[in-house]
């Protein structure tokens, strides 16, 4: 029975190196696919930040307009108090139109609210995703930079360990892609 012959250094390092550079290559590729999506997640984010904005500008606007409507309903309904009953018929017609158009303004404003709230809503889940990938991101350049280090110092031990955050954001990276409610807000919150 014949022993195995020992390998030598440059041959560990060799394999090692090889080991590397597969994880680099994985990771990368991960990590590239993850940022693909992450763009288009800020670019959803930034829509959903403007909605919400021309919602509110808009709100506001149909606020002003109910105001104007309101006030010029009281102004009418003073001047027809003072009128004979003979003269009410043009006020009053006035203040029908008026409070038609403080109701309308009134049930405009409302949709628009919920519009904006609907949009604020976008923005948080689309935010949430975002974390993901930003997590991923900072877990697998971490574990490239460990890697390099792991081949240059020619250390298994830093190899092993460049691979905790590698999998850490591989799997915050799948987690973003696939919609999976995995999020470490503790994490987040410490990073934001």
């Amino acid at each position: 029975m014949e022993n195995p012959v020992p390998e030598t250094p440059q041959e560990g390092g060799s394999r090692l190196n090889t080991w590397v550079a597969l994880s680099v290559a994985i990771l990368s590729t991960v990590m590239g696919v993850s940022k693909v999506k992450d763009d288009n997640i800020v670019q959803a984010m930034q829509q959903a930040q403007a909605d919400k904005n021309d919602h509110w500008a808009f709100y506001q606007a149909r606020n002003l307009r109910e105001e104007v409507a309101h006030a010029q309903v009281v102004q009418l309904q003073l001047q027809i108090a003072d009128k004979p009953p003979a003269q009410r018929a043009p006020y009053e017609a006035a203040l029908a139109e008026y409070q038609k158009i403080e109701a309308d303004q009134a049930k405009k404003k409302e949709e628009l609210r919920q519009q904006a709230a609907q949009d604020q809503k976008n923005y948080d889940a689309l935010n949430f995703r975002d974390d993901q990938f930003d997590l991923a991101d900072a877990g697998i350049a971490i574990a490239i930079a460990a890697l390099a280090v792991a081949s240059v110092t020619q250390t298994w031990w830093l190899f092993w360990l460049a691979l905790v955050p590698g999998v850490f954001g591989t799997i915050m990276g799948i987690a973003g892609l696939a919609g999976w409610r995995l999020h470490p807000d503790w994490l987040t919150t410490l990073l934001s």
